[in-house]
């Protein structure tokens, strides 16, 4: 008995449902916190919100205006930029006048990982998704059998993400992954990987060996995160094929690959490893060789001012829940304690600035005439070394542990620190944590810039 007339389903009443207001609550929630800093995923939300709210003809009239609003913000265009810096990196150039218009890469059929420890694991298993199989070498055998655990480990993972499994990736096919500790299988790879920790002598020991196994035409790749490229290539009888491939950790995630060439790297060196960045589905970025190259040494001024907060009075989570709040997924404290404390101590202390090798009567908080904050090498005395200690900036549920908790010892420490360099502490506001962590890391980027470390502000980006 109805009329068969057409029925606007945006002319009905919005239906009232039950728990609406609680479950909205609950979701504001959510999208705050996975979309920390970030416009348009609240503005989504609100948009919804209005749909059961208002009448469809005023709940389009609302998205209409949320959308304006996002369309005029900083955030896209910031958002638009990025999209577009991503692309125009494919486009590299060095001061000598290479350029991706003009080099060519080697094809890559088979490659090698030397080292298995976090890095390489994550740089096997990120070759491995890409279909290029890998010989993944070690020192010994008990360091190699470790290194395979955590490697299949990794690939499980991986394979259950993929559609069709395991049999997509095939990595227990010896002609696909093979582990071993003798150095002779590296005489037939177009390229070799290391990834053993940053310790010059080593990495040149290492080059020395490769230069007599390797073919010719093989690239001799260094995943180091700081160390002279030059002089790693000095230890090798072809500069030329040499060159910096930092990946960043995990390195089977994270996107960045930063592509650094030394003073004899060839073009066709450079355009093999940007063309092994797109394979692996990364965005390679090409820069000079200076210490910390871009990435790290971008970060140097920015951790530092982030210990130098907590000198003054504030404490690793104020700091860390500013940066968040602001938009980085993760705060220079919580990414200490998971990149390991240990690795920026042995640095410095190669470096001269801390350990054994600093000269008598240096002032604790002066280093070259600058200031300097011994606070993360005494963590390091303490054997904090972050996440995989249990213990670091923070304290987690065990070695190994993911959750971060703040520690009351810590900030026991901290103020027993400031009374025995008479340290008055104050309250730091969350504007200054953020300028002052945010302008050095800026600042660095202009000097790099300046330098002509990189080529342009896309790749700083």
């Amino acid at each position: 008995g109805q009329p068969l007339g057409p029925r606007r389903l945006s002319l009905k009443p919005v239906p009232r449902l039950p728990n609406m207001e609680a479950f909205l609550r609950e979701a504001l929630v959510k999208v705050k916190k996975q979309a920390r800093g970030c416009l348009a995923p609240e503005l989504c939300f609100q948009a919804v919100r209005a749909a059961t709210e208002r009448p469809f003809a005023e709940g389009v009239r609302r998205e209409r205006e949320l959308f304006g609003v996002l369309l005029t913000s900083g955030q896209a265009q910031a958002l638009q930029y990025a999209f577009f810096a991503e692309r125009a990196v494919h486009r590299w150039a060095t001061p000598s006048g290479a350029s991706w218009s003009s080099a060519a890469p080697q094809p890559v059929r088979q490659a090698a990982v030397i080292g298995l420890g976090t890095m390489g694991q994550g740089i096997v298993t990120s070759l491995v998704k890409a279909n290029i199989p890998v010989v993944a070498l070690e020192q010994n055998l008990e360091y190699l059998n470790k290194g395979r655990k955590a490697v299949m480990l990794l690939l499980e993972r991986e394979a259950m993400k993929m559609e069709g499994g395991a049999q997509t990736l095939d990595f227990h096919n010896p002609a696909r992954l093979q582990f071993t500790v003798d150095f002779d299988l590296m005489r037939d790879v177009d390229l070799v990987i290391e990834a053993v920790f940053e310790n010059m002598a080593l990495k040149k020991e290492i080059f020395h060996k490769l230069s007599k196994i390797c073919k010719p035409g093989a690239l001799l790749c260094t995943n180091t995160s700081a160390l002279n490229i030059d002089e790693i290539a000095s230890a090798t009888s072809r500069p030329q094929q040499v060159i910096g491939t930092h990946f960043f950790s995990p390195a089977h995630v994270m996107r960045l690959l930063e592509i650094i060439y030394g003073r004899h790297t060839s073009p066709t060196a450079i355009a093999t490893a940007m063309q092994l960045a797109k394979a692996l589905k990364k965005v390679g970025v090409v820069v000079g060789n200076c210490f910390g190259f871009v990435g790290n040494r971008m970060m140097f001024p920015y951790v530092q001012q982030a210990v130098f907060l907590l000198e003054e009075g504030s404490r690793p989570e104020a700091v860390d829940q500013v940066l968040e709040d602001f938009g980085f997924k993760i705060g220079p404290f919580r990414m200490s304690d998971l990149a390991g404390l240990d690795v920026g101590w042995r640095s410095r202390k190669d470096q001269g600035l801390t350990g054994p090798s600093l000269a008598a009567g240096t002032p604790a908080r002066q280093r070259h005439g600058q200031r300097y904050s011994p606070l993360p090498d005494l963590l390091c005395e303490h054997g904090r070394f972050g996440q995989k200690t249990g213990k670091g900036w923070y304290q987690y549920e065990k070695a190994g542990g993911r959750t971060a908790t703040p520690d009351p010892w810590l900030h026991n420490f901290l103020s027993q620190y400031r009374d025995t360099h008479r340290i008055k502490t104050r309250f730091i506001d969350q504007e200054e944590i953020l300028e002052r962590c945010l302008f050095s890391l800026i600042n660095e980027g202009f000097a790099i810039l300046a330098e002509g470390i990189a080529s342009g502000p896309e790749h700083l980006d």
